[in-house]
This record gives structure tokens, C-alpha cells and sequence, in this order.
């Protein structure tokens, strides 16, 4: 079973090591002695709180649709020339980038600071792990 030192979990879950620090000591997250005296999280139980911590902003759109990756975020660029438009979005830590026609960013009236929804739906999604991880 994969195991996280406290700071690579703080990492992870995008907080400070003494945040961990303190779920920890709250019992929020089990943390156990690896065989170099060093506090480690078991990696399931970390996927686990991850998963239930993570708290995305409420879907402003209110549309129904069969896309389940939506990432709530503000416009942070627009660069665009007389037909196309590159569209970055910071979606919490993700930064998500869009191609579009320069029609569609004047039509949705996207510029830096504007709050939207990248919705992506591919048949395709790489999963990749660090080398040497098993």
C-alpha cells in the first residue's frame, strides 16, 4: 500500500504541513511510523479524505447535461485574433484551457475575472503515475 509523509500529503491536498499537522492530531487522518521514524499517511485513506474534502463551487449554470467533469472557476486570459480564441479558466488549483472561436468568447462575454464553467467530456483521459510508483 502506497504511503505519504505528512508534507508530501500536505502537497497533495494543496495546505500546509501543519494543517496535516493538526487533522492529524484532531483525528481526522491516521498517521502511522514508516520503518525511518517518519509520520506517513496510508495512500487510501488520504484518496479517501481528499475526495471528501474537496469542495467544488456550487455549478452556476444550472443546465442539465451529460458531462461530468465541470470545473467552476474564473477566467484568468483571453488571448484571441479575428477568428480564434485561447481561454485559460483557474478552476481551484487547475488551470483549464480552452480553443474556441473569438465569436463564442464575445458571445459568452468571457474576459479576465469572469466567472464560468469549463465542462469537458472526452472518451479519452491518460492516467499516468510516477515512475518506479507500483
Amino acid at each position: 500500500m502506497p504511503q505519504f509523509r505528512l508534507s508530501e500529503a500536505a502537497r497533495l491536498l494543496g495546505v500546509s504541513d501543519d494543517t496535516v499537522r493538526r487533522w492529524v492530531r484532531a483525528g481526522q487522518l491516521t498517521a502511522t511510523d514508516d520503518a525511518a521514524g517518519r509520520k506517513v499517511v496510508d495512500g487510501a485513506q488520504l484518496a479517501g479524505f481528499a475526495r471528501a474534502q474537496a469542495a467544488a463551487p456550487d455549478d452556476p449554470s444550472a443546465v442539465g447535461r451529460s458531462a461530468r467533469n465541470r470545473f467552476v472557476g474564473l477566467v484568468t486570459e483571453v488571448v484571441a485574433d479575428k477568428v480564434m480564441a485561447q481561454v485559460e479558466l483557474q478552476c481551484g488549483a487547475h488551470r483549464v484551457v480552452s480553443l474556441m472561436s473569438t465569436e463564442a468568447v464575445r458571445e459568452l462575454g468571457l474576459r479576465p475575472g469572469v466567472l464560468a464553467v469549463a465542462v469537458v467530456k472526452a472518451t479519452t483521459v491518460v492516467v499516468e503515475t510516477p515512475e518506479g510508483s507500483r
